[in-house]
C-alpha cells in the first residue's frame, strides 16, 4: 500500500505551532511515501515566513511537490505582484510542482491562482487557458495505468465548505480534466477538509481538499488527509487534531450540479 499526506494551508506567520509539530510527528513516525503541499505556505509572502516554510519543507525529509497559494503572492508590494509574483518562492525551487517518482501514480500540478482579476476578491481561484492547456499538456505523458491527481490550490468548483474558492472557469476546467482520465483534484484553500465527487459524462471524479494547520480554522480543528493507494484504487482519511481514531472518508456527491 502506497500512502500519500495531502497537507494545505499551513500560512507561517499564522501557523499554528501545535498543529504543524503534530503534523511533523506524524511525518517521521509514520513515513508517508509522499508529501503533497497544495499551497499557502505562507501568510503574506514575506521573506521571512517563506524561510520558516523552506526549513520546515526540508526538515521533513519525505520526497514533496508544492503547489503555490493566493497567500503566496506578494500582499503589500504591488511591484512585486504584478511583475515577480513567484519571485520569493525561488527558495523552494526544488519542490514547486516537481513530479513524484511514485511508481504507478502521477502528479499533475493546475495553477489557480493570479495576479490580478475583474473582480474585488483576488484570493478566489481562478484558472486561465494558459494554465489548463499545460496541465493537459503534462497529462498526456502519464504512463498507461497510473492513478491520476491534479494538485490545485483552489477546489474547481464548490463542495459545501463553509469557505467557498468561487474558481472561474473552475467547471470547465474539471470536465477538462475528467475527460484527459484524471482520478482526483487534490486543493486546499477552504480550510476544511472534504471528498466530494462529479460524474461527468460518465465518469467519476473526485474533489478532495485538505484542511489547514494554521489558526485560521473553519468548522474542523487543525486537519490534514492521509491517501491511501492500493490495487489502483484510493482512500482518503481526514485525520483532525485531537482525534485519535481515523476513518476512512466516503465520498460525497458535489454540491453543484453537472451544467
Amino acid at each position: 500500500m502506497i500512502r500519500l499526506f495531502h497537507v494545505s494551508d499551513v500560512h507561517f506567520g499564522a501557523e499554528d505551532r501545535a498543529a504543524v509539530a503534530w503534523f511533523d510527528r506524524a511525518v517521521k513516525a509514520e513515513k508517508p511515501d509522499a508529501i503533497i503541499m497544495t499551497g499557502d505556505l505562507t501568510m503574506r509572502a514575506r521573506s521571512r515566513e517563506f524561510e520558516q516554510a523552506s526549513a520546515w519543507l526540508e526538515g521533513l525529509q519525505r520526497p514533496t511537490t508544492v503547489e503555490v497559494g493566493n497567500h503566496d503572492l506578494p500582499y503589500f508590494n504591488p511591484f512585486a505582484r504584478f511583475l515577480m509574483p513567484y519571485h520569493r518562492y525561488k527558495q523552494l525551487e526544488r519542490v514547486i510542482e516537481q513530479p513524484l517518482d511514485i511508481r504507478g501514480i502521477t502528479v499533475v500540478p493546475l495553477k489557480t491562482t493570479a495576479r490580478f482579476q475583474m473582480r474585488f476578491n483576488w484570493s478566489k481561484g481562478f484558472v486561465g487557458k494558459k494554465a489548463l492547456q499545460a496541465s493537459l499538456g503534462l497529462l498526456d505523458a502519464v504512463p498507461k495505468g497510473d492513478l491520476v491527481f491534479v494538485a490545485a490550490h483552489h477546489p474547481l468548483i464548490e463542495a459545501g465548505t463553509r469557505s467557498t474558492g468561487k474558481t472561474r472557469h473552475g467547471r470547465e476546467a474539471l470536465e477538462a480534466l475528467a475527460a484527459a482520465g484524471v482520478d482526483a483534484v487534490l486543493s486546499g484553500h477552504v480550510h476544511d477538509p472534504f471528498d466530494v465527487e462529479e460524474v461527468i459524462n460518465g465518469r467519476t471524479i473526485r474533489l478532495v481538499g485538505a484542511g489547514t494547520l494554521s489558526v485560521r480554522t473553519r468548522d474542523n480543528p487543525p486537519s490534514f488527509n492521509e491517501i491511501r493507494i492500493q490495487d489502483g484504487k484510493f482512500e482518503t482519511i481526514a485525520r483532525r487534531m485531537g482525534e485519535a481514531d481515523y476513518t476512512v472518508t466516503e465520498p460525497q456527491v458535489a454540491a453543484e450540479p453537472v451544467g
